[in-house]
């Protein structure tokens, strides 16, 4: 739909863009996998676990004691750490990972960023992880999770690239469909009131100040056209246990493929 008619539309008739908005906000679009990362996949323990009305697809790689969950991006998926993966395997690590709802081959349907986040903290307890690595939205959901669930203890977590004000993804949104304020803010308030949160506090910054993390990382490229890089300043400013890692020529998702990431990754968790 073209923003001029969006625009005209969110006059004329502003429930039914609100409903479009709110359909491209909680609807992730899937990219296909490459080959080797199906391959990946493809050596993984499989099983389904059930979480509301959805299968969520999870993987474990077997290792030794060394446990580490890793949690994709928003519209990303396991096989997007297939590279990472690897490596892991070949430091003993038993690996676990997930397809979130409505994302890779979980099953489809209408999910949310607290859907999202509540299935983060009951795998952290689950499989019992000292150690975690997020792409992206990621890091949203896994900080928000151990800010909700202050029992949740973790030794060393990795936050590859990390938004910081959710509202920013909510303006993306409302940037790229091309709706007006008053439009936009009737979507904010139909989006606090399924949730029962105040979208302005959804901010990475703030989860992170209480959080049981004894060390992180965050890594961030410079010129990152998905997330700014200051989102991930923010962040770091404000949790003290962490230490961000800036980077060239690597972008949003080519990252999580760059041996000398990986190696800098493997490098950190071994600290």
């Amino acid at each position: 739909m073209k923003k001029k008619a969006v625009r005209l539309l969110s006059i004329l008739f502003p429930n039914f863009v609100v409903n479009y908005a709110y359909k491209m906000l909680t609807t992730p679009q899937i990219s296909i996998l490459r080959t080797h990362e199906i391959d990946v996949l493809n050596t993984a323990i499989k099983e389904i676990f059930k979480y509301k009305n959805f299968k969520i697809q999870c993987y474990q790689w077997l290792g030794g004691e060394k446990k580490i969950l890793l949690v994709h991006g928003w519209e990303g998926q396991a096989g997007n750490f297939a590279d990472i993966i690897k490596r892991l395997q070949s430091e003993n690590y038993t690996i676990f990972a997930f397809d979130g709802p409505s994302h890779g081959f979980s099953s489809k349907g209408k999910t949310s960023l607290m859907e999202f986040t509540e299935l983060v903290g009951i795998f952290i307890e689950k499989f019992k992880v000292s150690s975690i690595i997020s792409h992206s939205f990621g890091g949203v959901a896994t900080t928000y999770a151990l800010y909700a669930n202050q029992k949740l203890y973790i030794e060393k977590y990795i936050l590859i690239t990390t938004p910081d004000k959710f509202i920013d993804r909510i303006d993306y949104v409302a940037y790229q469909v091309g709706i007006t304020q008053k439009v936009k803010s009737k979507l904010i308030h139909r989006l606090e009131k399924e949730t029962n949160m105040n979208v302005y506090m959804l901010n990475v910054s703030e989860f992170v100040k209480n959080v049981n993390v004894l060390k992180a990382w965050i890594f961030h490229d410079k010129a990152d056209k998905i997330i700014p890089i200051s989102q991930s300043r923010a962040v770091a400013k404000q949790w003290k246990n962490s230490e961000l890692i800036e980077l060239e020529g690597t972008g949003h998702f080519r990252i999580l493929r760059t041996p000398t990431v990986i190696d800098s990754v493997i490098e950190k968790l071994k600290d």
